[in-house]
């Protein structure tokens, strides 16, 4: 069986603050966001919607794809969700 990787990125319910992220877990992740169970960045900033994702054969061109999404400006990331996601709606529910 093959791991899978996951780019990411989470928001919060008026859409002002993104987070990206990578895991092999993206389910288990979302719920730790959602459900805040890790002090931090998500915690403080109430993130309960995914709204982006990527998925990897491999973990290193997830994480450079990471680091790729966080260099890039707010107007970018923004271009990325609507590319999926148009309507900002959470994509948990389709996991």
């Amino acid at each position: 069986m093959q791991r899978q990787f996951y780019v990411y990125i989470m928001t919060n319910d008026h859409n002002k603050v993104l987070y990206t992220g990578v895991t092999n877990d993206l389910k288990g992740r979302v719920y730790q966001h959602k459900e805040k169970l890790v002090d931090g960045f998500s915690k403080r900033y109430n993130l309960n919607k995914l709204v982006y994702y990527e998925v990897f054969e491999d973990s290193i061109n997830a994480i450079s794809r990471e680091k790729q999404i966080k260099a890039g400006s707010r107007k970018r990331k923004t271009e990325l969700i609507h590319k999926m996601n148009r309507s900002w709606k959470d994509l948990c529910e389709d996991l």
